[in-house]
């Protein structure tokens, strides 16, 4: 292998000849250094030396951006490394990957809030209720826009003020400072971002991506907890007397679904979304039974009776969704490509897009305004529910079971499986109870004839 001095004019001379790849030339002043010329034309310095016997060869640079000096230096730096039994390449490769890690650490670092919030969303989506999703999604609007229903634009939700921020810039005192400036607009709101913020903190924890960027104590510190709103008990409710005036204005809603859905709240004490997600599948008019989403049972969810007057409203219902479109609705199903089926859910809805209810609580609340009643919430319905079945005298684990209460005491969690046909008993009960004092004429044999229970 000849050498030579290296100087510019043999550097900025050399070429490869023709009909070969590559031609190199060695520098006879400093051991190892060469320099490529390729085909092409192009120019590297390289070094080359042996490691265990082997050879390993490393590619400095272009003649370009390095000077002779340097890549002499760059090739005894090299020969050093080989002369302590370390391949170079393999530094080069460490020290490409530290590099890269340094500037990952670098863009995580920049991550901010709305950035991860999306992801949790996106990773949760499959698990959660629609109404769930839908609500960590307001919280954290920005607000600005125009409103779908109503003019004007939307308010910004409560956690859009953190969207904006860095993960690592989620101290402590930064939530402490929000949420005190919250709770004075927005004291339910901003005790349920909390708890949101609070979930999401935890799901980061876990997260590769995330790990680490957020400080630990930041909804645990005190300043954060001495800030935080305390929730007040609920206590709407309907009373004995205001039966006659809810169901009246409930039963003339224009919708039958919505009309249907909401006495139904009433007379399981079930939860919104136990009920949005009723399917056909899960009614049985023969046994008079309901199969509901359960969130403690979540697997299997529970079994409830199926009242009288209940399920001849579910009848209605079923009629309606089982009769097909007139038929300029099926020429404007055609003319979309579209072909008609009833609904698998109880609960329909033809906008909304999942196909079942969403939001009732609109035509609850025009049923309330008409009949001059004090507010009640869709859960109070279900708290309605637990408070008037002690009318009856109905045991309180009863109650519980066809609620889907958690049992509390020994003897319920160990000692009282109730078959549905005793749950049923008492259930019947309750719903006469309601009818009569809601003034209701209905009687039993007015439904589809299922399993008879004395009363």
């Amino acid at each position: 292998m000849a050498k030579v001095n290296f100087t510019v004019g043999r550097v900025n001379g050399h070429s490869c000849p023709a009909g070969k790849s590559q031609a190199f030339i060695w520098d006879s002043g400093t051991s190892g250094l060469g320099l490529r010329a390729t085909a092409a034309g192009r120019l590297s310095y390289v070094f080359q030396g042996k490691l265990n016997g082997a050879t390993v060869r490393v590619t400095i640079g272009s003649p370009k951006d390095w000077g002779i000096d340097d890549a002499r230096e760059e090739a005894r730096r090299l020969q050093r490394l080989i002369d302590a039994s370390k391949d170079p390449r393999l530094e080069a490769a460490e020290q490409r990957a530290a590099h890269e890690a340094r500037k990952a650490e670098a863009r995580r670092k920049d991550v901010i809030v709305s950035e991860a919030w999306h992801d949790y969303l996106e990773g949760h989506k499959s698990r959660w209720s629609e109404r769930h999703y839908r609500d960590h999604v307001n919280l954290a609007q920005a607000g600005g826009a125009s409103k779908k229903r109503g003019k004007g634009l939307t308010v910004a939700g409560p956690l859009a003020a953190l969207m904006t921020l860095r993960l690592s810039d989620l101290s402590a005192q930064r939530v402490a400072d929000w949420l005190e400036a919250e709770a004075q607009v927005r004291r339910t709101g901003a005790e349920q971002s909390y708890r949101k913020l609070r979930a999401f903190v935890r799901w980061c924890a876990d997260r590769f991506d995330y790990a680490g960027l957020i400080p630990a104590d930041v909804y645990t510190a005190r300043i954060v907890r001495d800030v935080v709103p305390r929730p007040k008990a609920k206590n709407d409710c309907l009373q004995r007397e205001q039966l006659f005036s809810w169901f009246a204005a409930v039963r003339q809603l224009g919708n039958p679904v919505a009309s249907t859905y909401l006495q139904a709240l009433l007379l399981t004490g079930a939860r919104r979304e136990e009920m949005t997600g009723l399917r056909w599948d899960d009614v049985d008019f023969q046994w008079r039974s309901m199969r509901i989403a359960d969130k403690v049972e979540t697997e299997t969810g529970r079994v409830i009776p199926l009242t009288p007057y209940l399920a001849s409203l579910l009848l209605e219902l079923k009629r309606i969704n089982n009769t097909p479109p007139n038929v300029r609705q099926m020429r404007k199903l055609k003319a979309n490509d579209k072909t008609w089926q009833p609904s698998p859910w109880v609960f329909w809805s033809a906008r909304a897009a999942s196909g079942r209810l969403v939001e009732p609580r609109d035509a609850h609340d025009r049923a309330q305004l008409a009949a001059g009643l004090p507010h009640v919430s869709l859960h109070g319905l279900r708290r309605s529910f637990g408070t008037l079945a002690e009318w009856v005298e109905v045991p309180v684990g009863v109650v519980a079971q066809i609620q889907g209460h958690k049992p509390s005491a020994l003897a319920e969690k160990h000692y009282r499986r109730r078959p549905l046909d005793l749950l049923r008993k008492w259930h019947d009960t309750i719903e006469a109870w309601i009818l009569e004092e809601a003034d209701i004429d209905f009687k039993p044999e007015q439904s589809q004839r299922g399993p008879q229970v004395s009363a």
